[in-house]
């Protein structure tokens, strides 16, 4: 059986990391940007990092460029921001695709565990985002793709997806079910 931790990310640097040195945590896997309008969830992250992560808790920050282009600049760059305007100090990796021929292969198996199970964002916005969307990347969005930046998956000690949070979801809401599988 395939788990989260038999997969491989490349840190900042483009060293290869092996999810397997999270065996026994909870994880919190995000594909996040700089410059969108949930950005400052950035904040939220990093705190229920802090309030959480002595209990075994981690949080993995795959910056992606994918949408609406929201993630300029390099690696560096991205970790000086977070780390500047955020605080952020939870593990971040490579700037990788998400969706699409070059989606990081953690990502396709992320979404044939938990896949889009709608309300990513308002429905009046869905044709503008989508709009936004295909501009940026060469092929169309699959159903099960991710829809925007910040969408969040919980993995349990078990190295199991336990859910999806689209990045609308209050992040209220994705604390109390990290604190349920903690």
């Amino acid at each position: 059986m395939t788990t989260a931790f038999d997969f491989k990310l490349q840190d900042k640097k483009g060293n290869e990391v092996s999810l397997s040195q999270y065996k026994g945590k909870v994880l919190l896997i995000v594909n996040t940007a700089t410059g969108c309008g949930f950005t400052p969830q950035y904040e939220d992250l990093e705190a229920m990092y802090h309030r959480h992560k002595d209990e075994g808790l981690e949080i993995l920050d795959i910056p992606c460029n994918q949408f609406g282009h929201q993630t300029p600049g390099s690696d560096q760059e991205i970790t000086e921001f977070c780390t500047l305007k955020f605080g952020a100090d939870f593990p971040q990796f490579k700037k990788s695709d998400v969706n699409g021929a070059n989606e990081l292969p953690l990502f396709t198996w992320l979404k044939s565990q938990k896949g889009y199970a709608g309300n990513a964002y308002d429905e009046k916005l869905t044709a503008i985002m989508e709009d936004l969307y295909n501009k940026s990347n060469p092929e169309p969005r699959k159903k099960d793709d991710i829809q925007w930046n910040f969408t969040k998956f919980l993995i349990g000690k078990d190295g199991q997806v336990i859910e999806r949070f689209e990045p609308t979801v209050d992040m209220a809401k994705v604390e109390e079910c990290v604190k349920q599988v903690l």
